[in-house]
């Protein structure tokens, strides 16, 4: 199965922070309160940073 074009787009609604991401046809919207942004943003960057190290270890 071929990867389909994906696209994340977040914007400002009212007191939310709306995520979309769009795929085919599809399409998932999550709406997150500032709290909840900040903490998948720090969940985001650390997830990152530890995927960013693995890719540095040679498994022999």
């Amino acid at each position: 199965m071929g990867q389909e074009s994906r696209r994340i787009s977040v914007d400002i609604e009212r007191k939310w922070i709306r995520i979309i991401v769009s795929h085919g046809r599809d399409e998932e919207i999550l709406k997150l309160s500032i709290d909840e942004a900040r903490s998948l943003k720090e969940q985001l960057n650390t997830t990152i940073e530890d995927y960013l190290q693995r890719q540095n270890i040679r498994i022999d």
